[in-house]
């Protein structure tokens, strides 16, 4: 039984959110120096996370909080819009600090934010091997297996025992993070294969590096894009893999943390871009900033509607004869833009993976079709139906059926083919196909549905 004058109490530690939620509560009642103790217990990605979910200046008073050691590991993982923010308010020196001692590879995903004499500074104090490693990783696009890369990496030589590597590990002390496999590679460095820690612990330590490599293991060239890198680890659930040259020089390797972020990034695009919004859009800038970024997007969809707009036009007269017609012209384009963007979210998301190609076009828009054929004479017949029994009229009825079959089967069509055709010009599917499919739905959707009333019922 705990005696009840103890005074030390057990405190478990809450679960991530929990923590950020009282760290919070503890800024809102002004509790400085508790909520300065709490932030410094927190790990980099959850200050980082803190920080992106607070207005400007209450993420300035959090950052001066943070622990000056934390500062270079905390700027990594903010977003793009948030760590400039941060750095514009740094000395050069506290920036200096920050970066010393950091990894090469986190070091470049830094560099292009941090100001001209700071990077000078940090080059010039940087020996040798750091600046070679550095400039490695650096001439590769940040989106590419060689961007993605750290040149952290344990190679060995294929002709001597496993005993030699054991002991050669144990003088070490220490391996890189996320290392499950080492890499054999000649005098030249050129990349041999690999050798799993399990085989390097099990295997006869008089066995040599060369009889026990993996021979399926899997390579990388540095200009893979990175989806295809996500691709494969996913494909045969690595968590880690060298990067090898032309001429078979190891360059680094790709560890799958690297990996998580490019597939989150992935996935956080897709639904921003959509929006016409960046994918790491600070929700607390400024509204002149935010208001200027979206602008672009709003204007293109302002043409869009116009586009729609003047076919309405087109019909008037129409319109005016038969005023059911407008009632029922959001109908029409509404189910015709659902319809296609299902198809296209289908068809982008497997452009992602991977999955379907442009020779794939000719199947593809015959299997979407088919399925909007058999769901537009089912919607077509209650919608039919519906109209009968509202507006009294088989007319109506009748071009309103023939419409919403006309639009979802176009709507399939486009679907299918304008991402497709976009990803083949080399433009972003997620980023303007939302657009495009919109425009194209109701245009033909008003067009179909006015047209035909324009033939029958004047």
């Amino acid at each position: 039984m705990n005696d009840p004058n103890d005074n030390h109490i057990a405190v478990t530690r809450p679960p991530k959110l929990g923590r950020l939620a009282a760290l919070r509560t503890a800024l809102d009642e002004g509790a400085v120096r508790s909520a300065e103790r709490m932030i410094n217990t927190l790990h980099p990605a959850e200050i980082a996370q803190l920080l992106e979910s607070l207005p400007p200046k209450r993420r300035e008073l959090v950052w001066e909080m943070t622990d000056a050691g934390l500062d270079g590991d905390v700027l990594v993982e903010l977003s793009e819009d948030v760590r400039a923010q941060l750095i514009r308010e740094m000395d050069p020196e506290e920036l200096a600090a920050a970066t010393l001692g950091m990894e090469v590879d986190d070091l470049a995903d830094l560099l292009a934010d941090l100001p001209e004499t700071v990077t000078q500074q940090l080059l010039h104090n940087m020996d040798q091997q750091d600046r070679e490693r550095l400039s490695r990783v650096l001439s590769w696009p940040e989106d590419t297996a060689g961007g993605l890369m750290s040149t952290d990496t344990v190679s060995v030589r294929s002709d001597v025992s496993l005993e030699v590597v054991q002991r050669y590990l144990r003088m070490r002390g220490e391996l890189p993070p996320r290392t499950d496999r080492l890499f054999a590679v000649d005098r030249s460095d050129r990349f041999l294969g690999t050798i799993t820690l399990a085989r390097l612990l099990t295997d006869d330590p008089d066995n040599l590096v060369g009889a026990s490599l993996d021979a399926d293991a899997p390579r990388i060239a540095p200009d893979t894009t990175a989806s295809e890198v996500s691709q494969l680890f996913r494909d045969r659930d690595l968590v880690s893999a060298p990067v090898v040259d032309e001429q078979g020089v190891l360059l680094g390797r790709i560890t799958v943390d690297d990996v998580v972020d490019v597939i989150t990034e992935e996935a956080a695009h897709e639904v921003m871009a959509g929006a016409g919004l960046r994918d790491e859009e600070d929700v607390f800038a400024p509204v002149f900033t935010s208001t200027r970024r979206r602008m672009l997007w709003l204007g293109i969809n302002l043409v869009t509607a116009i586009m729609a707009g003047l076919v309405v036009q087109r019909f008037e007269d129409t319109i005016a004869k038969v005023a059911a017609l407008a009632a029922l012209m959001p109908i029409v384009a509404g189910m015709g833009g659902n319809a296609g963007t299902q198809t296209l979210t289908l068809i982008i998301r497997s452009l992602a993976l991977g999955q379907v190609q442009w020779r794939d076009a000719r199947w593809l828009v015959l299997r979407e079709m088919g399925v909007s054929a058999l769901n537009g004479m089912v919607i077509s017949l209650i919608l039919a139906a519906i109209t009968v029994a509202w507006l009294g009229t088989w007319k109506i009825a009748v071009i309103i059926a023939a419409a919403m079959m006309t639009n979802l089967l176009a709507s399939a069509f486009v679907g299918v083919m304008v991402p497709l055709t976009l990803r083949r010009m080399q433009i972003d599917p997620a980023l303007a196909a939302g657009v495009i499919l919109t425009t194209f739905t109701d245009c033909i959707g008003f067009a179909t549905l006015l047209g035909l009333g324009t033939l029958f019922l004047t």
